[in-house]
C-alpha cells in the first residue's frame, strides 16, 4: 500500500468522523444531546453484549453494518424518527453523502460497505433486520434512560421500530422490558406536570 493509498484511507477517516458532531434529538444520562457517533457505539455494544443470543448469525457482519448504517448523516445530519416532517428523501441523501464520504477509500471497499448499507437500508438480510431491530432498541432505551426535557413525549417510545423489533423473540423480550420502563417514565412525567 503507497503512501497515497494510506493518505486516501485517513482522509476517509477524517471525513467520518464528522458524525461526532452529528447531535440527535437524544438526550444521555446527564442531559448532554447525544451525537450519531455515541449512538453507533451504543448500538454496536447492544450488539456485542447479546451476541452469544445471536445463533446463526454473522457478528462481524451484523457489527459492519451497525457501524456504517447511520455514516450518510455525517454531511446532512440526523432526521429524527421522531419527527413529523421527516424527509421523504432521507434514503437518497443519505446514500448520496455515503458515497461523498467514502469517494477517497478503493473501489472494493466502497463496494463493500455500500452493500452492507443498501442491505441495512433495505432489510435485505438476517443481520440487516437485527441491525434495524437493535437500532430502534438503542434508541428507545436512551430515551428511557437520558435526561429529556420535560416535554419529551415518551408515547413515541411505545410504536416505534415495531415491525423490526417484533421480528424475533430476544428483539421481542429486550422490547417488552423497555416498553415497561417507557410506561413508568410516562406516568413519572405525568405526576410531574402541574394539574
Amino acid at each position: 500500500m503507497t503512501k497515497g493509498d494510506l493518505e486516501k484511507r485517513l482522509d476517509f477517516l477524517r471525513e467520518a468522523s464528522r458524525l461526532k458532531d452529528i447531535l440527535r434529538r437524544t438526550y444521555t444520562h446527564g442531559g448532554q444531546t447525544e451525537s450519531t457517533a455515541e449512538h453507533t457505539w451504543a448500538l454496536c455494544l447492544l450488539v456485542m453484549t447479546f451476541a452469544d443470543q445471536l445463533e446463526g448469525i454473522d457478528l462481524l457482519k451484523l457489527l459492519k453494518i451497525c457501524i456504517l448504517h447511520d455514516l450518510g448523516e455525517a454531511i446532512h445530519g440526523d432526521v429524527p424518527a421522531i419527527s413529523l416532517h421527516a424527509s421523504a428523501n432521507k434514503s437518497a441523501q443519505e446514500r448520496e453523502d455515503l458515497l461523498t464520504i467514502m469517494a477517497p477509500l478503493p473501489n472494493e471497499l466502497q463496494a463493500e460497505f455500500l452493500a452492507l448499507w443498501d442491505e441495512y437500508e433495505n432489510a435485505a438480510s438476517p443481520e440487516a433486520r437485527l441491525a434495524k431491530a437493535f437500532d430502534k432498541i438503542e434508541t428507545i432505551s436512551q430515551h428511557n434512560a437520558g435526561l429529556n426535557p420535560d416535554d419529551f413525549d415518551h408515547t413515541f417510545n411505545l410504536t416505534y421500530g415495531r415491525k423490526y423489533t417484533d421480528a424475533t423473540e430476544l428483539t421481542r423480550r429486550i422490547r417488552a422490558i423497555l416498553d415497561e420502563e417507557t410506561r413508568r417514565n410516562m406516568m413519572r412525567s405525568r405526576n410531574m406536570v402541574p394539574g
